[in-house]
C-alpha cells in the first residue's frame, strides 16, 4: 500500500492499447497448404513470405510443383505478378518462373491468359530479378505454339531483343533462348530481323557463358532460314564470326550450330562466291575433313548439300574439290556422316565434271554401302546411285565393275518404298546398255522383280513396272519374267486406280508383247479384253493403253485378223497363224491346241498356215537308284554319245521351206519327211553293228549282274499339223516367181498360181456351182477336225485364196494386206507404181485390189466400180 504522504514517487500508470489493433502475430508453418492459403491474405509482408516459402519449395522438384498446382497456387500467383508491392510481385514472379517448368502448369498459365502481365514484368523500371524470372517463365511458355503466337501478338518480342543487352547473364539466357524458340515460327523470324536483333545476337557470342552462345548460335540459325535475314548477317560481318568459332578448337562445343548457319547462308550464290574468294569455303571443307566430331562433319555435308541445289554454287564446290571431301567422309565410322555425305553426293551430282569424278573414287564405297545393315545408309546409298547413273553410262557400268547387282537385286526385297524406288532408277540407267542388261539377267533381276509388282505402295509399282518395260526388251528376260508367273501380276495392274500406276503397266505390256509367245500368254490372261474396254473410256485410257492394244494384236495376228479383220502390209504371216472367222464380241478366241482337239463340228473351218515340223524333246531322265562302286566309262560311252548327238540334231533351227527339200532335218518324224526313212535305215544299219560290237566287248567286261539303261524316247509336244502342200507352193513360187524381174510380174503371177490350185477361175454367175462347202466338210472329217491346212484346200473361195496369197507372197517378199469382208469375201491390196511412170520420178504407188477368183491376175485400183464389186456382193 502506497503512502504518497511518505515522501515517496508514484509511478505514472500506463495507457491501455486500442482495442481495435491486433497484435503481431508469428506464425510457423510446416504444410504447403498453408503457405497457399496465406497468398489470400491482404498484407503485403505475408505475401511476400509466403511465396519466398512457396519458391523454396517448388524449386526443389516437379512433385512439389504438382502439389501447389493441386492447391491453387497458380490461381492467386496470376493475380501477384501485378501486385503494386514490389516485394510481393517479384517473389510471385520467382514462384512462377521456377513452376513453369512443368507442362500441366503451363497449359494453366496459359489458360489464366498470364502472359500480359508477364510481358509488362519486362519493362525497363523492373528489378533484374523480375526480369530474370519473369524472361524464364515467358521461355518455358514459349515451347507451346499458341503461348508464342501470344507473345508475338503483345510485341513481347520487342522486350526480349531489348534485354539482350541486360547487365545480367541470366536475363540474356533467358531472353535469347525464348527468342530461339520464337523464331522457329516465320512470322518471328521476319520480326527478328526487322527489330535489328541480329546484332545484339551477334554479341552474345563473345559471351564467357557457354550456354549463352549456344542459344544465341541456335537463334541466329532459325532467323538465317529467312534471305533478308541472311542479307543482314552478311552485312554484320556474321560469316567472319563464325568462320573464327570454327578455327577455335576451344570452341568445339559451338561448330555445330555455327555451321548450320553456315549452312543456311550458303544458300545464297552471292554468299558462296564471297568466301570462295576470301578462302572461306576451302576453310569448311578442310573443318569437314578434319573434325574429329561426328555432329560437325554431318552438318558440314548438310551445308554442302543444302548449297550445292544451285548449280553456280555446285560450281564453286567443284572448284574446291568438294567430291574428295565428301569421299573421305564416306570412310566415317558413324552412320550419320555417312548418310549426310551421300545425300551431299546426290546433289553435287548434277554437275557431269563432279559425276566423273565420283565415278573414279566414290562408287566402289558406295556399293559396299548397299551391304550395310543399317536401312537409312542404304537408302542414301542407292539414291545417289540413282542420281549417279542417270544420265551417265559409264557410271552405270562402273556399278556392275564394282559388283554392285547382287546388292540391288537383294535391295528389290526390301521393305522400304523409297530403297526399291531408287534401286528401280539405277536398274533402269543400266538397262540402257545391252551389256549391263545380260549381266542384270544373269542374276535373276526380272525374277525378282516379279515380287516387286505385288506392292501396295503406288511408288514401288510405278517404278517397278518402268523397270520391267526397260528390261523387257530382251526376249531371254521376257522368258524369265513369263516362267516366274509375271504377266499374271502385270495384267492385274491394269485395273489399277492410278493413273501413272496403270499407264506404266501399258507401256510395260507394248514392250512385253514384241513376241508372238509372250503376247498369246497376256492374251490368255485377259489383258486384251482389259485394254479394250479401257480404250474404250475417257478417263482410264492413257498415252499408252492403245500402243499396248496394237502390239499384242501386231504379235498375235491371228487374233488381229480376228479382231480387226485387217492385217497390213508389214504384219507379215508366219506359222501357226489360223484363220479362226469372226466370234461373238465377249467371245474369247481359243488357241489353235484347243481347236485343234475339238472334234468335227458344223462350226466354219478353222484355215491353218504352217510349215514348221514339230521338234522331239529329249525328257529329263529320273533320277538314278544306287549305283555299284565302280562302272567302266567304255560301257556307256557309245549310247551317250549318240543320245548327245540326237540331241544336237533336234536343237537345230528347220530351215526355210524355201529351202531344197534335201536340206530338212532328219530329226522330223518320219511320216512327215520325204527323205527321211532312207537316211535313216543307213544309219540304223550301222548303229546296230556297232552296238553289237561293243556289246560284245561288254559281256566279256562288265558283270552280268550290271544292267545299262535304256535310252529315254523322244517327247514329240503338242504342234500344230505340217502343211506339206504349202512348202511345196512356196518351194515352187521361189523358183519360178521370185526370179521375176518386176513387182508387177510377181503379184499377177502368183495371183494365177494362187487361182489355179485353188480351183481355177470362176465366172460371177457360177459361183453358186462352185461345191467349195462340201469339199471343205470332206476334208473336216478326213482330218478328224475343224483345223484345216491351207494347203489341202483345193476348191477354195474369196477368203481361202486371199489368206493363201497373203501367207506366200510374205514369204517371197511381195508387200500386200489381207482385208476380210462379209459373206465369204476377202481381197489382197498390193501398191504398185503406174507403167506410165517415167523411172527417175517420185510418184506416189496406186494400190490395187488383187483378183484371184474371176480373172486371176486382173489388178483393179483401189476404189474404183470393179473393185467394189469384187469386194461386195
Amino acid at each position: 500500500m502506497c503512502h504518497t504522504g511518505m515522501g515517496k514517487k508514484v509511478k505514472k500508470e500506463l495507457e491501455p492499447p486500442p482495442k481495435d489493433v491486433f497484435d503481431p502475430l508469428a506464425v510457423e508453418s510446416k504444410k504447403a497448404e498453408t503457405a497457399v492459403l496465406m497468398l489470400q491474405s491482404p498484407e503485403e509482408e505475408i505475401l511476400a513470405k509466403s511465396c519466398d516459402a512457396l519458391y523454396k519449395f517448388a524449386k526443389k522438384g516437379d512433385e512439389n510443383k504438382v502439389t501447389l498446382l493441386g492447391l491453387g497456387a497458380v490461381e492467386s500467383l496470376s493475380k501477384l505478378i501485378s501486385q503494386e508491392d514490389k516485394i510481393v510481385r517479384r517473389n510471385a514472379i520467382m514462384v512462377c518462373g521456377i513452376m513453369a517448368a512443368h507442362n500441366d502448369v503451363r497449359r494453366l498459365m496459359q489458360k489464366l491468359d498470364m502472359i500480359p502481365p508477364l510481358i509488362a514484368r519486362l519493362a525497363p523500371e523492373e528489378e533484374v530479378v523480375v526480369h530474370e524470372f519473369a524472361t524464364l517463365c515467358l521461355a518455358h511458355m514459349a515451347n507451346d505454339y499458341t503461348s508464342k503466337a501470344r507473345i508475338f501478338e503483345l510485341n513481347g518480342l520487342e522486350h526480349l531483343i531489348r534485354l539482350l543487352s541486360s547487365p545480367d547473364p541470366d536475363v540474356k539466357k533467358n531472353s535469347v533462348e525464348c527468342i530461339y524458340l520464337l523464331a522457329q515460327d516465320f512470322q518471328s523470324r521476319s520480326a527478328v530481323c526487322e527489330q535489328n536483333a541480329i546484332p545484339p545476337l551477334l554479341e552474345l557470342l563473345k559471351s564467357d557463358y557457354p550456354v549463352i552462345q549456344q542459344l544465341s548460335l541456335k537463334a541466329l540459325g532459325s532467323v538465317s532460314c529467312e534471305a533478308e535475314c541472311r542479307q543482314a548477317l552478311k552485312e554484320h560481318q556474321a560469316l567472319d564470326h563464325l568462320l573464327k568459332i570454327l578455327e577455335a578448337k576451344e570452341l568445339n562445343d559451338l561448330h555445330v550450330e555455327a555451321l548450320l548457319i553456315i549452312a543456311n547462308c550458303l544458300e545464297d550464290v552471292d554468299t558462296v562466291q564471297l568466301l570462295q574468294q576470301s578462302g572461306g569455303l576451302k576453310k569448311i571443307l578442310t573443318f569437314a575433313e578434319t573434325s574429329p566430331l561426328p555432329d560437325v562433319q554431318r552438318n558440314a555435308a548438310k551445308a554442302i548439300a543444302k548449297s550445292a541445289h544451285n548449280a553456280e554454287n555446285r560450281k564453286f564446290f567443284h572448284e574446291q574439290g568438294a567430291e574428295k571431301t565428301l569421299v573421305d567422309l564416306l570412310g566415317s565410322d558413324n552412320n550419320g556422316v555417312k548418310v549426310a555425305a551421300l545425300q551431299a553426293i546426290s546433289v553435287m551430282c548434277a554437275n557431269v565434271v563432279s559425276k566423273d569424278i565420283f565415278n573414279k573414287n566414290g562408287i566402289f564405297q558406295i556399293i559396299h554401302l548397299l551391304n550395310k545393315d543399317n536401312a537409312e545408309v542404304q537408302e542414301a546409298a542407292v539414291f545417289a546411285l540413282a542420281n549417279l547413273s542417270t544420265g551417265c553410262p559409264n557410271n552405270a557400268s562402273a556399278v556392275v565393275e564394282a559388283d554392285g547387282i547382287d546388292a540391288l537385286v537383294s535391295l528389290l526385297k526390301d521393305k522400304g518404298e523409297g530403297v526399291i524406288a531408287n534401286t528401280c532408277t539405277v536398274l533402269i540407267n543400266m538397262a540402257t546398255q545391252e551389256s549391263l542388261r545380260l549381266a542384270l539377267e544373269s542374276h535373276g533381276v526380272m525374277t525378282a522383280l516379279v515380287a516387286t509388282l505385288q506392292s501396295s505402295s503406288n511408288l514401288v509399282l510405278r517404278k517397278a513396272l518402268l523397270t520391267v518395260a526397260a528390261l523387257g526388251c530382251d526376249a531371254e528376260a521376257r522368258t524369265e519374267f513369263r516362267n516366274a508367273e509375271g504377266l499374271i501380276h502385270l495384267v492385274k495392274l491394269l485395273n489399277s486406280n492410278h493413273d501413272e500406276v496403270r499407264r506404266n503397266t501399258c507401256w510395260a505390256i507394248a514392250v512385253f508383247a514384241s513376241d508372238e509367245v509372250t503376247a498369246a500368254e497376256l492374251y490368255k490372261f485377259g489383258a486384251f479384253e482389259i485394254l479394250q474396254e479401257m480404250n474404250l473410256s475417257t478417263s482410264r485410257r492413257n498415252n499408252f493403253s492403245e500402243l499396248a492394244e496394237s502390239k499384242m494384236l501386231d504379235n498375235n495376228l491371228s487374233l488381229k485378223y480376228n479382231q480387226k479383220g485387217h492385217l497390213s502390209y508389214s504384219n507379215l504371216i508366219k506359222d501357226g497363224f489360223y484363220d479362226h472367222g469372226r466370234l461373238k464380241p465377249s467371245a474369247k478366241l481359243p488357241s489353235l491346241e484347243e481347236l485343234s482337239k475339238q472334234p468335227p463340228n458344223q462350226n466354219r473351218a478353222v484355215i491353218l498356215v504352217n510349215t514348221k515340223y514339230p521338234e522331239l524333246i529329249a525328257p529329263t531322265p529320273p533320277p538314278e537308284e544306287e549305283k555299284p562302286a565302280q562302272e567302266p566309262n567304255h560301257g556307256r560311252s557309245p549310247s551317250s554319245h549318240s543320245r548327245s548327238a540326237s540331241r544336237e540334231k533336234i536343237g537345230r533351227n528347220v530351215p526355210s521351206p524355201v529351202d531344197d527339200k534335201q536340206d530338212l532335218p532328219s530329226g522330223r518324224s518320219p511320216s512327215l519327211s520325204r527323205s527321211g526313212p532312207k537316211e535313216k535305215s543307213s544309219s540304223k544299219i550301222k548303229n546296230r553293228a556297232k552296238k553289237e560290237e561293243e556289246k560284245t566287248k561288254e559281256d566279256e567286261e562288265i558283270p552280268p549282274a550290271i544292267i545299262q539303261p535304256e535310252p529315254l524316247p523322244l517327247i514329240t509336244p503338242w504342234s500344230p499339223p505340217v502343211d506339206q502342200d504349202l512348202i511345196d507352193y512356196i518351194s515352187e513360187v521361189t523358183s519360178t516367181i521370185l526370179p521375176l524381174p518386176h513387182p508387177r510380174e510377181q503379184v499377177v503371177a502368183l495371183a494365177k498360181f494362187i487361182a489355179e490350185k485353188m480351183g481355177g477361175a470362176m465366172a460371177k454367175d457360177r459361183l453358186h456351182e462352185f461345191s467349195w462347202e462340201l469339199h471343205v466338210s470332206e476334208l473336216k472329217y478326213e482330218l478328224k477336225s475343224n483345223v484345216i491346212p491351207i494347203g489341202r484346200i483345193k476348191k477354195g473361195i474369196f477368203y481361202h485364196r486371199a489368206l493363201l496369197y497373203k501367207a506366200i507372197a510374205d514369204r517371197i517378199g511381195v508387200g500386200c494386206s489381207l482385208t476380210r469382208g462379209d459373206y465369204g469375201r476377202a481381197w489382197n491390196e498390193v501398191r504398185l507404181l503406174d507403167d506410165s511412170v517415167r523411172a527417175g520420178t517420185k510418184a506416189p504407188p496406186e494400190t490395187y485390189i488383187v483378183d484371184l477368183m474371176h480373172q486371176p491376175g486382173r489388178l483393179m485400183k483401189h476404189g474404183s466400180a470393179e473393185a467394189d464389186h469384187y469386194q461386195h456382193i
